[in-house]
């Protein structure tokens, strides 16, 4: 590949920023037992690393949607491809996305899943690129705040390359850094 990759989140920062959101989401949810739910495919490296750090007890699922568009755009349609395998009517549920742009994929994954009567839905994602954004999102936990610039790395790929980087970074020449969320 000659992609030109500037790191913009270091894997240390990552790591930090991981443990914070698991402490908070820990508080937050002390004897909810909340059903997490992966996006996949991208949100499965900051899954698995969150729920190390969550310290409750919690249970995860995994939705697969596909969105249609061109490039690196969405359209907003959304086929779902693997739905989930756990009942969460009555439960409290977290969403965990990798990155958040348009808004449009998330969104239809939230009305869907609140059609299930949930007793609490929320979202937490790892990136929140707020420039995009079409529809507006109700986020609880945010990673970091990212320039509208396309990312890769820690489970976010371009043509199905770089998932397996440990830290975030852009395809391009220019760089914006990135903005913790603080919590």
């Amino acid at each position: 590949m000659t992609d030109k990759l500037k790191v913009i989140i270091k894997e240390r920062e990552l790591k930090k920023r991981i443990k914070k959101l698991g402490e908070e989401i820990s508080r937050d949810y002390r004897d909810k037992n909340p059903v997490l739910v992966g996006i996949l495919n991208g949100s499965f490296i900051f899954l698995a690393d969150l729920i190390r750090e969550i310290k409750i007890p919690h249970r995860i699922d995994f939705v697969s949607v596909a969105s249609y568009g061109s490039g690196k755009q969405t359209s907003g349609a959304v086929l779902v491809l693997k739905d989930l395998s756990i009942n969460i009517e009555g439960k409290h549920v977290i969403i965990v996305e990798d990155i958040i742009d348009s808004g449009l994929t998330l969104n239809y994954i939230r009305n869907n899943l609140l059609t299930r009567s949930p007793k609490s839905l929320k979202i937490v994602t790892l990136l929140n690129k707020r420039s995009r954004r079409k529809i507006k999102i109700p986020l609880k936990y945010t990673g970091f705040f990212i320039p509208d610039e396309f990312v890769v790395g820690y489970g976010l790929d371009y043509d199905g390359n770089y998932r397996n980087l440990p830290y975030i970074a852009q395809l391009s020449d220019f760089i914006s850094p990135a903005i913790p969320s603080g919590g």
